[in-house]
């Protein structure tokens, strides 16, 4: 066989086994999700998972502890069962309390 031949054969051979490798990367991501639940007024300040209301883009946005439109993925069932500093409690929509001015 050709060297060019042979690394095509190897560049293919890598090439599906990353394929493989995503599909199955990507199923378990899925599988992840399903066993997570969105927490709002759980997550410190800058560790919010993603969209923390107006003036926040994504991941790490929120601008203070327990911030009531920020969210943080949980494990499903759990989130009313953080314990939190006075008397707050996690809720898995968002909440009005502790949002910057």
């Amino acid at each position: 066989m050709s060297t060019t031949r042979t690394a095509l054969v190897l560049a293919s051979s890598i090439a599906g086994a990353l394929g493989m490798a995503q599909a199955a990367s990507a199923q378990d991501a899925m599988k992840s999700d399903a066993e997570m639940e969105k927490c709002y007024g759980v997550s410190l300040a800058g560790e919010n998972d993603c969209a923390a209301g107006p003036g926040t883009t994504c991941a790490g946005t929120s601008t203070m502890d327990y911030q009531g439109n920020a969210w943080t993925f949980v494990p499903a069932g759990t989130c009313a069962e953080i314990e939190l500093p006075e008397d707050r409690m996690g809720s898995l929509e968002a909440l009005e309390r502790d949002i910057p001015a």
